[in-house]
């Protein structure tokens, strides 16, 4: 199975870097969970985020984030919410599914005397 995610939103924030203390470089970003098989694309519920500051290229986690980040993060995080969930079967399912239903659909005719 291929888990994959694809990015909802990224947003620069103006907050300090709890790091390095700069302004200019902090990027939040929110991604959403999307399964791809040989049977079925999904797209689940299962979102993620990720703060992270390109002037000292460090990663930002929630444990060194500062009240302001918090309060920013819980509006970016209300501002863009995941797509709804989905389920599509690819083409192989179906093709997969017509063959079962009609080696059933044989078997009963041939347990009843029609073949």
């Amino acid at each position: 199975m291929d888990n994959k995610y694809f990015t909802l939103s990224e947003v620069e924030l103006n907050n300090n870097c709890p790091e390095c203390y700069s302004r200019d470089g902090l990027q939040l970003t929110f991604k959403q969970r999307f399964v791809e098989n040989f049977f079925y694309k999904a797209i689940s519920s299962e979102t993620v985020h990720s703060l992270f500051c390109k002037v000292c290229e460090t990663m930002i986690f929630p444990a060194r984030w500062t009240d302001d980040i918090d309060r920013v993060f819980e509006y970016q995080q209300r501002a863009s919410p995941p797509k709804p969930t989905s389920f599509k079967l690819k083409t192989s399912s179906w093709i997969l599914i017509l063959v079962l239903v009609s080696l059933l659909v044989a078997t009963i005719l041939f347990f009843l005397g029609v073949f």
